[in-house]
């Protein structure tokens, strides 16, 4: 399948796990989306019914890993795009950089690179340094982690180290925030236990008696698109926020969760496991919300002094932060503020054009 125009010496490539369409598409599709219309870039992805329109983008077939990773490289060497960034897939990354020399190959890492095949080992991430045009990560705490217990006899010269860039958020594409906003406090995300969904359902059914007015909201399912399963622990949160009086909306399309950020005053982020990223976190205080997040993985680093942060699993923290700022509107408008103004270091073309810099040096 190929829409939009064709690709201008770079060429991006997803998971073959990732959805690449408005209504399946999880954080790396759509960060890569975001890039690849700032950079004219082609997509190489996973077949599907309906991808985001105006991209140059090409179906690769096949079970994961060698059939999927095979017809990705058969498009790549019809392309022979002079840019190769290779998202969440080191073996693959390796092998098109021996295949392809003359390409710059890139590989993004979404994800703690201790955990994934093909990085485990410490010298596995080094080969990756040395081999590679760049080893990008989304955030310093998963750029200090791919470099950890390198070999000790390894000198990488600077530009060999992995570089932190963050994920992108288009500004220009959010819905008008309302004013004034609803009296919502949200969670949205994943309903999975390292998100802290029942820290939020704990903390919620501890403040919302003593806040007339306000109400709660969950949005989210066990993974993203429409076909999202009811896991036990989905139906397990729902039953608990139902007994909270918090509203549980299920999966939406990510657009619908923009909208409801848009509107809410307060979002929280709640998770317990280190995130490598947190790009829900952004897009709640590029929405307007005054926010609360964890101290953990590599949100503080997208909060910076813009959110009200909580240690993991502190439910008591996390009921106390949403009273604090449900019971006081100067605070919950000084956060919003903050975290507006946060967040333009984030729009696309900053970040696209720090990533236009490492494609050329």
């Amino acid at each position: 399948m190929k829409t939009g125009r064709a690709p201008r010496g770079i060429a991006m490539v997803l998971p073959a796990s990732e959805g690449f369409a408005p209504d399946r598409a999880g954080a790396i599709a759509l960060v890569v989306q975001r890039l690849a219309r700032a950079a004219s870039a082609c997509v190489i992805g996973r077949a599907e019914p309906d991808v985001f329109p105006g991209i140059d983008f090409r179906a690769a077939h096949g079970r994961p890993p060698l059939m999927y990773g095979m017809n990705v490289l058969r498009h790549l060497l019809a392309l022979q795009p002079a840019s190769i960034e290779i998202h969440q897939q080191p073996r693959l990354a390796a092998t098109i950089a021996r295949v392809m020399p003359r390409s710059r190959v890139m590989l993004f890492i979404h994800n703690d690179p201790l955990t994934m095949r093909g990085l485990k080992r410490a010298k596995q991430r080094a080969r990756m340094l040395t081999r590679l045009h760049r080893v990008i990560c989304v955030s310093t705490y998963l750029a200090e982690r791919f470099g950890t217990a390198l070999p000790p006899g390894l000198r990488l010269d600077p530009a060999h180290r992995p570089i932190a860039l963050p994920n992108p958020l288009t500004l220009a594409e959010l819905p008008p925030q309302a004013a004034p906003r609803g009296r919502t406090i949200l969670f949205a995300g994943r309903i999975v236990e390292p998100k802290g969904i029942a820290d939020f359902i704990t903390a919620c059914a501890s403040a919302l008696p003593h806040l007339p007015g306000w109400r709660a909201t969950i949005i989210g399912g066990d993974r993203f698109g429409p076909n999202s399963m009811e896991t036990p622990y989905v139906a397990a949160m729902r039953a608990a926020a139902r007994a909270a009086g918090i509203g549980f909306a299920g999966y939406r399309p990510h657009a619908d969760v923009l909208a409801a950020m848009a509107t809410a005053a307060i979002v929280a982020v709640p998770s317990r496991w280190p995130e490598p990223f947190g790009l829900t976190a952004l897009e709640a205080m590029a929405s307007g919300a005054a926010l609360i997040a964890t101290r953990t993985g590599g949100l503080p680093e997208v909060t910076g002094d813009a959110a009200i942060l909580i240690e993991p699993g502190d439910a008591a923290g996390l009921a106390a932060a949403i009273t604090a700022l449900a019971t006081d509107e100067h605070a919950r408008e000084a956060r919003a503020a903050a975290g507006i103004a946060r967040a333009r270091s984030f729009d696309t073309p900053v970040i696209a054009a720090r990533l236009q810099t490492l494609r050329g040096e």
